[in-house]
């Protein structure tokens, strides 16, 4: 599918001076990077994407599902487009020794202190959706349409795409005729990514609870003990892809969190597991979950434990499979302005999204992946890898010592933005 020969034409002319906004764009990230904030605190971060937004005289509503920011430009009639970025941060401690690396501390949700960074790159989302949004509000003569900028909370979470919506973001701003979003990934800076069909997994994340009977370990015969329970479900959890899965399909189940105890002579009452399933089918993501379900229940069987297992949702995603003609509309604006070879093909990946949700209603959606690797990094990596000396040492999303590398990225995701943007938003008036 060939772009729209004045996509790329108005893009260009909308970026040629694009330098000053992305030096401003690159200030707010260095300061969205330093002041981190965890899902369902985003309160400063909102703040400053609300600051910008309405600096460029968009109409801005806060508070939008938590901390949720929206900004509205309405430029004449036309089409609606809404670009999406997150506000919120890990509890991760940072450790890529930059000058403005994050020394914060947020308090997580059982009220504990805990390290805090932006080690998924939710900062370089943000600061190239407000520089594409300043570029775009600084030439309303080149589109026509509703551009809506919306600073989603919680994500890290799955969380805020939903609570959004749930409080009426389509009903209160309008039903978009597109929703774009990027993130960042370990490919190199000045490139973008998209798939076909599934991109990334659906996932469904369970807190299991294990009810033993606690007493004194010298004692074990008058207790029954739930860690020894759940290092069964631990251990039998891991056969599940195996025999649940085709083979060659992807899947995963892992245990992320064990919390059981608090000392070694003391058999607790219970012990609590936080497993997460992911797979890029929903009724394969169904089949993991019942043979979870069938092996919490078994193992506590076969302990004897005296209150059955209890098995919760916390938290879920749906498959991020974007809409085919909007991607190839999008895709074919990127490599029109960016060039055939700075556009690649993104496989599937078990990483999962709640950008999915913003599809509810039959919204078309498009998703690319926006590298972040700088070329030193980039070849560091590739050496480790082919010299045998282990795997790339490219640090990836979550890691505390992923640190994208900030001026091709920046600059790249602000023109993938504006460009996608302009696949859907309507030409500009011709001058008089």
């Amino acid at each position: 599918m060939s772009a729209d020969p004045s996509v790329a034409h108005r893009a260009a002319a909308i970026l040629a001076d694009s330098r000053p906004v992305t030096t401003q764009a690159a200030a707010l990230y260095l300061d969205l990077h330093a002041h981190p904030e965890l899902s369902g605190a985003e309160r400063r971060t909102a703040g400053q994407l609300a600051a910008w937004l309405a600096h460029d005289r968009l109409r801005v509503v806060r508070d939008v599902g938590g901390h949720g920011v929206v900004g509205v430009l309405e430029n004449g009639p036309g089409p609606s487009v809404l670009l999406r970025a997150e506000l919120d941060a890990l509890p991760v401690a940072e450790r890529t020794g930059l000058p403005y690396a994050s020394t914060v501390t947020g308090i997580d949700p059982d009220g504990r202190p805990v390290p805090v960074a932006h080690a998924c790159g939710h900062d370089l989302h943000l600061a190239a959706l407000a520089g594409a949004a300043r570029l775009l509000a600084g030439a309303r003569d080149r589109w026509r349409g509703t551009l809506l900028v919306v600073g989603q909370p919680a994500e890290e979470t799955l969380y805020g795409a939903r609570a959004m919506l749930d409080d009426g973001l389509y009903q209160r701003f309008g039903r978009p005729d597109a929703v774009l979003a990027q993130h960042t990934a370990p490919i190199p800076a000045g490139m973008v990514a998209h798939g076909a069909g599934a991109m990334l997994a659906g996932s469904r994340t369970f807190e299991v609870v294990i009810h033993g009977r606690g007493g004194h370990v010298a004692t074990p015969h008058l207790t029954v003990d739930p860690i020894a329970a759940a290092a069964g479900v631990i251990l039998r959890s891991q056969a599940i892809v195996a025999r649940e899965a085709a083979p060659g399909e992807p899947a995963v189940v892992s245990v992320g969190s064990v919390r059981a105890g608090s000392r070694s002579n003391i058999v607790p009452d219970e012990a609590r597991l936080d497993v997460t399933l992911r797979a890029l089918r929903p009724d394969l993501l169904d089949r993991l979950a019942a043979a979870l379900d069938r092996i919490v229940r078994a193992e506590c069987a076969a302990a004897g434990c005296t209150e059955p297992p209890e098995l919760r949702v916390v938290a879920e995603s749906p498959v991020t499979e974007p809409d085919p003609a909007l991607t190839a509309a999008v895709r074919a604006g990127h490599e029109e302005l960016l060039g055939t070879s700075r556009v690649t093909t993104w496989p599937p990946s078990l990483a999962t999204e709640d950008f999915p949700y913003f599809a509810t209603d039959g919204v078309p959606v498009a998703y690319w992946m926006l590298g972040s690797v700088g070329p030193r990094q980039w070849s560091a990596g590739r050496a480790g890898g082919e010299r045998g000396a282990g795997p790339a040492v490219i640090p990836g999303n979550h890691s505390p010592r992923f640190a994208p590398q900030l001026a091709g990225t920046l600059s790249t995701g602000i023109a993938a933005l504006v460009t996608a943007a302009l696949t859907r938003l309507g030409p500009g008036a011709p001058p008089d």
